[in-house]
């Protein structure tokens, strides 16, 4: 599938072609940290099937609970998480963070990871009052 995506500014813009059965939910508590939410959403890649088309993203190195360093790619204006990738490089070294994804209406997460770090709460959420918009 061919999807294409930016920060928040728009700034830093791709194209990239992904297999949406490779959509994950991952609890850990650096993606926690990073996102200020119980966990967040990737589309797990190959970094030669990402295309860049604005501006680079600044990128941080990151040691992870497992020993891998992980390195995050975000906008250096807006601040916006665009990407993950590691030191292998392998097929699906890098992930493409689903909030940038214009096309993420089409992407469900088919696994989840670090489920020891959920919030005891999040099987919950389903339950509590909602509107369709504020």
């Amino acid at each position: 599938m061919e999807i294409d995506g930016q920060c928040h500014c728009g700034r830093v813009t791709y194209r990239a072609d992904i297999d949406p059965a490779k959509v994950s939910i991952c609890h850990c508590t650096d993606c926690q940290n990073l996102t200020g939410s119980p966990y967040r959403v990737t589309v797990i890649c190959s970094g030669d099937q990402i295309r860049m088309t604005g501006k680079a993203p600044k990128v941080y190195a990151k040691t992870g609970d497992n020993g891998s360093t992980r390195f995050q790619h975000f906008c250096d204006t807006c601040g916006s998480p665009l990407f993950t990738s590691g030191e292998g490089g392998g097929p699906d070294d890098w992930g493409i963070r689903w909030g940038s994804i214009r096309q993420r209406g089409e992407l469900k997460p088919a696994r989840q990871i670090w489920c020891k770090s959920a919030a005891p709460w999040i099987n919950d959420v389903k339950e509590l009052p909602g509107r369709p918009g504020d």
